[in-house]
């Protein structure tokens, strides 16, 4: 299911019985169908998909994103072209996504996703027949807008001829959540929130001074985006994202994004799907003067701002609406 839900890893026949009956129960409880499928495990596995444009006739690629830094299946760091592959896997990977769309009539956007072996071959996991979160990292390294695309070609547009990619580009997802306590989920109010003004850095988000974090929801953020010429300039603008960005009220894994891209594994490109969980990740102590004067910030924004946008926001849409309700 998505997200990873009923996924199971079997390492032994005498394991099998318990992981097909647990992961059955998850899967009636989450999609209402316990129907499995068996599949190889592939390790190490990077995480490579495609994304692709159909128009019910043909369909073409815009490159391959790399996915594999995950916590929990759930993707953390992308970027764009992998730096984990060659020529010849990459061309079949875009040859692959490409012909199963056209195979099948795929019109719209969609991504194919595979997995990558250590050998250079690849397998199929899943289309996901939508735009994906990590789609900007697409559209900064081809200079393309690919939600315009998508409903170009539901009207009956022609298919749009990607553009020769340029550079480098990274997307890394803010999420409201704890990496050093299990990655537990984390609500609450947004008291403090700047987001860095820096060439070459695109911010998607909804949040802003006052936002409450629901638990109702996912606990996505905002993307942080960043392109360069190449990989090494790509990091670095991203990594400066992330320094520069304030957030205050809530927990976030804004330090353990810093963290994933100081590594040296991430450096030198060496990042596969189980790279996260099979390290060791120690919670860091902020310096007493941060702290201090992160509090003296806030308390004078409080002083001088008034940040709206909570449940007592009258100007929000949302409680203006009056007796509002969809047509029947």
């Amino acid at each position: 299911g998505g997200g990873g839900k009923g996924m199971r890893r079997v390492d032994s026949a005498d394991e099998v019985e318990e992981a097909f009956s647990g992961a059955r129960r998850e899967a009636t409880a989450a999609f209402a169908d316990d129907r499995m499928l068996v599949e190889k495990y592939i390790f190490p596995a990077r995480h490579v998909e495609v994304q692709i444009i159909g128009d019910g006739k043909g369909a073409v690629a815009f490159g391959e994103r790399e996915c594999s830094l995950q916590r929990r299946y759930q993707k953390i760091i992308e970027e764009s072209p992998s730096p984990g592959i060659n020529e010849k896997t990459r061309q079949g990977l875009l040859d692959s996504a490409t012909k199963l769309a056209s195979t099948v009539g795929y019109q719209n956007a969609g991504t194919v996703e595979f997995l990558v072996g250590p050998d250079g071959s690849f397998y199929f996991l899943e289309v996901n027949s939508r735009l994906q979160v990590e789609h900007p990292v697409t559209e900064e390294r081809f200079g393309s807008d690919l939600v315009r695309a998508q409903v170009e070609v539901a009207h009956g547009g022609a298919l749009p001829t990607p553009p020769t990619p340029r550079g480098h580009a990274m997307e890394a997802r803010l999420n409201a959540e704890d990496p050093y306590n299990g990655f537990l989920p984390a609500t609450g109010p947004v008291l403090m929130l700047e987001w860095p003004n820096k060439p070459f850095v695109r911010i998607d988000t909804g949040i802003h001074d006052g936002s409450v974090i629901q638990p109702h929801y996912d606990s996505l953020l905002a993307k942080i985006i960043a392109w360069g010429a190449d990989r090494e300039q790509a990091r670095k603008r991203l990594l400066g994202a992330l320094m520069d960005t304030v957030l205050l009220g809530l927990t976030s894994n804004q330090s353990f994004l810093v963290d994933l891209l100081e590594s040296d594994f991430f450096k030198s490109g060496e990042t596969f799907t189980t790279t996260v969980e099979a390290q060791e990740w120690p919670a860091p102590e902020p310096p007493e003067e941060v702290v201090a004067a992160a509090q003296q910030a806030l308390a004078r924004r409080v002083e001088t701002h008034d940040t709206g946008g909570g449940p007592s926001d009258r100007y929000s849409p949302w409680y203006r609406m009056g007796a509002f309700r969809m047509s029947e």
